[in-house]
């Protein structure tokens, strides 16, 4: 997702931070945090949002977690300063997924930390799509990884990670139900979205997705992708078009004009909400979206 040129930026902030890292003290707790704390606590570092939400909830206060990127950072584009590649290999646990930003496989390839969570096979990513939280059975597969992963760094608090990440799973499951029931009537239904962040959501409750842009919503849409839409939209009386929050609309803001269509909101999760909401209230938020827009 990351052009070539951020890996080999990243790799570089990595090695310069190693070898000023004996004359300058890790970065505490927080965004770009790391090392463990003087209470003997987990630190803990994530590389996206959502595995920083689900790591907090399987955490409790057993742990301090962080992400490697400073809130509203763009994942797809994502460069770390040389203190946030320090956290990375100071942390006692990293929950990552290897793939979705170049800069951070780039810093724990230079210097691995101790212990890595590498959620792939539990959120069984499909091809080069890895937006799996859109789906909340997948997320809660992920939170028994994360927790087995705090336990083995920490075997007394294993008890507690894993009833919190049971409880994890009963407020997903909650969430799926919910999805279920109000999407039912709208199955098949086509679903048009700025870039294709929501192909595990529209799997998951049988829509059918169309993206303007592709996976990564800084590559310009091309011709074709746009007369595909322009038709999925004619073909199915599609009455609205989704933008997102953190992708730049233009194109699908005209595409919706000329078309005469309506426009929604959807957020794909990628980052922390800028209103303070956590992930099942956006979740909760991009649902009322759908029932309102889709043509059911």
């Amino acid at each position: 997702m990351t052009p070539p040129r951020t890996v080999i930026s990243a790799a570089a902030s990595v090695a310069a931070a190693l070898v000023v890292a004996g004359c300058a003290a890790p970065a505490g707790g927080g965004a770009g945090g790391g090392g463990a704390g003087e209470d003997g606590g987990l630190d803990v570092v994530t590389s996206a949002y959502p595995l920083q939400w689900v790591s907090e909830r399987v955490a409790g206060d057993a742990a301090r977690v962080s992400s490697a990127l400073p809130p509203g950072t763009d994942v797809h584009e994502a460069e770390l300063a040389p203190t946030q590649a320090l956290a990375l290999s100071d942390a006692d646990v990293v929950v990552t997924l290897p793939g979705l930003q170049a800069g951070v496989d780039a810093a724990l390839d230079a210097s691995p930390p101790e212990r890595v969570v590498d959620v792939t096979d539990a959120a069984a990513v499909v091809d080069d799509d890895l937006h799996f939280w859109g789906d909340p059975l997948r997320l809660a597969d992920v939170g028994d990884d994360v927790a087995e992963g705090l336990a083995a760094a920490d075997p007394n608090g294993a008890s507690g990670y894993r009833a919190r990440a049971g409880e994890l799973r009963a407020d997903l499951q909650a969430l799926d139900e919910r999805y279920a029931t109000a999407l039912a009537p709208c199955r098949g239904a086509v679903l048009v979205t700025s870039h294709e962040a929501f192909g595990y959501l529209a799997d998951r409750y049988g829509l059918e997705q169309v993206g303007v842009a592709g996976l990564d919503p800084s590559v310009e849409p091309t011709p074709a992708r746009l007369r595909a839409a322009t038709a999925a939209v004619q073909d199915a009386g599609v009455r609205t078009v989704y933008f997102e929050t953190e992708a730049t609309d233009a194109v699908t803001r005209a595409l919706a004009s000329a078309l005469g269509t309506g426009t929604a909101v959807l957020d794909p999760m990628e980052t922390a909400p800028a209103d303070g909401a956590d992930l099942l209230e956006t979740a909760e938020a991009n649902l009322a979206a759908l029932e309102a827009g889709l043509s059911c």
